[in-house]
């Protein structure tokens, strides 16, 4: 049941927010301000600095939020994730490893993929979700291209999603978003907002709400 809560978060938001900053304090803050601002599933990358401590903080003071751990490229990091409290565990590769290990404890799995052949070897090896990665630079002509033939298949791009093209991302078939630095650099641009990253989570919500209308 909890692997299912865990994709219901992702389906009914159509949001996973990717927390990639330089410190684990900073991770931390920007993820309590975003789950105030209503997102409900936050990835901390493991290249961030105590990445676990944070993803066991979060977890244990936030059980209404979805909390997982990202840049998750093998069977020992994906075992240390879910030992810290991790609910989904997110690569940026295929890696047999960690989906393995996902499927064992019943966390979800996204699973990262760019060519349709890796696509559906994420698919085929177990992935509940898989990321399209780099999206930043496989567009959304792209993603509409791959779904034609694959469109059984829950992509999530990741990379250089904001609320001013999100709505082109859904329109081309995926099932969810990643977003980041819309999201968690919002304090460090001008704004009026008392809590920026609180606001910026509303608002990208909002777009994805409208997109999906």
């Amino acid at each position: 049941m909890r692997k299912l809560r865990t994709l219901n978060a992702v389906y009914e938001t159509g949001t996973v927010l990717i927390v990639r900053l330089p410190t684990a304090e900073a991770s931390y803050e920007v993820a309590c301000e975003a789950i105030a601002g209503g997102i409900r599933a936050v990835e901390v990358t493991l290249t961030t600095p105590g990445a676990l401590d944070v993803i066991r903080r979060l977890g244990s003071e936030y059980p209404e939020a979805e909390i997982g751990a990202g840049s998750v490229l093998d069977a020992t990091s994906a075992y240390a994730s879910i030992q810290a409290g991790a609910r989904f565990l997110v690569s940026p590769h295929v890696d047999l490893g960690m989906l393995e290990t996902a499927g064992r404890y019943q966390a979800a799995s996204i699973c990262g993929a760019a060519t349709p052949t890796e696509i559906v070897q994420a698919a085929t090896a177990g992935a509940d979700l898989v990321k399209l990665f780099p999206s930043s630079v496989l567009n959304r002509d792209y993603a509409r291209a791959v779904l034609e033939p694959l469109g059984h298949i829950p992509l999530v791009p990741a990379g250089g999603v904001s609320p001013d093209n999100v709505a082109e991302w859904f329109d081309a078939g995926v099932a969810a978003v990643g977003v980041g630095s819309f999201i968690t650099k919002a304090a460090q641009r001008e704004s009026t907002e008392r809590h920026p990253v609180g606001a910026a989570a509303r608002t990208f919500l909002e777009a994805v709400a409208d997109a999906r209308a």
